[in-house]
């Protein structure tokens, strides 16, 4: 089992820091759910065009900051002047990294230009054993896989997550890649995690995480189905519910 997955209880993840006290992918919203005792937080990765990797989930800084722009095409000297909800600068990757030395990062590369940053930053400051790389792109986790090989964790990619679907209604679909399956509960309106699939990833020795789930019902149906870990931008209630479960590490 990779280091990142090596955990005695539940997984937890904030993600995005969560966004019940704090705005999203801001340090504070880290440091909140590292103070609520998460040992897990999920982020986003987004370069400059300088090639500067950013804890951050837009294309654009229109949604969330007070400038405007395509982060892709814009420096970083430009980018360091926004401010997430006018008050938080966006963080580095490395920053959130560097921060909190124990705590391990899910990070999501949002377009193919943040691949070789995201190399970079895992490999300068030691962070492969505490990171864990999804995306919706095959192409970026095979570019990730190639250039650190099984150490790195990743998650499936949606080829292997369909496969994965398919091998769950006991139909062959040969092998695929990734160490855990991060999926939402459902996709295009179809049940997408059931028991069928918690086992058929089980009998693999994969663990399912599942996102993002911000209800208290939905936890409660997840955990009952065996899932491994939840994403959520509620970590308070997720914490409470897996607290009454005796779930909670």
């Amino acid at each position: 089992m990779h280091t990142f997955l090596d955990h005695a209880g539940f997984l937890a993840f904030a993600h995005r820091g969560g966004t019940e006290d704090w705005p999203e992918n801001t340090m504070a919203a880290f440091q909140s759910a590292v103070d609520l005792g998460y040992r897990y937080v999920e982020t986003d990765a987004y370069a400059t065009r300088d090639g500067v990797l950013l804890a951050f989930h837009d294309d654009v800084l229109d949604r969330v900051t007070d400038r405007t722009g395509t982060v892709a095409a814009l420096d970083y000297r430009e980018v360091r002047q926004a401010r997430i909800a006018s008050r938080h600068p966006i963080p580095l990757i490395e920053d959130v990294l560097g921060a909190w030395p124990d705590l391990r990062v899910n990070i999501d590369p949002k377009h193919d230009g943040a691949v070789a940053p995201l190399i970079d930053v895992i490999r300068r400051t030691g962070a492969l054993d505490r990171v864990c790389v999804g995306s919706f792109s095959g192409a970026r986790l095979r570019r990730l896989r190639h250039a650190f090989g099984p150490s790195l964790c990743t998650s499936m990619g949606p080829r292997e997550v369909a496969c994965l679907r398919i091998s769950s209604w006991g139909l062959p679909c040969g092998s695929f890649a990734g160490a855990c399956a991060q999926i939402p509960p459902n996709y295009h309106g179809v049940a997408l995690v059931d028991v069928r699939l918690v086992s058929a990833a089980g009998a693999r020795g994969l663990q399912v995480h599942v996102w993002t789930i911000d209800d208290e019902a939905e936890m409660e149906r997840l955990i009952a189905l065996g899932v491994h870990g939840i994403m959520t931008d509620r970590p308070r209630l997720l914490k409470a519910v897996l607290e009454r479960h005796g779930l909670w590490r």
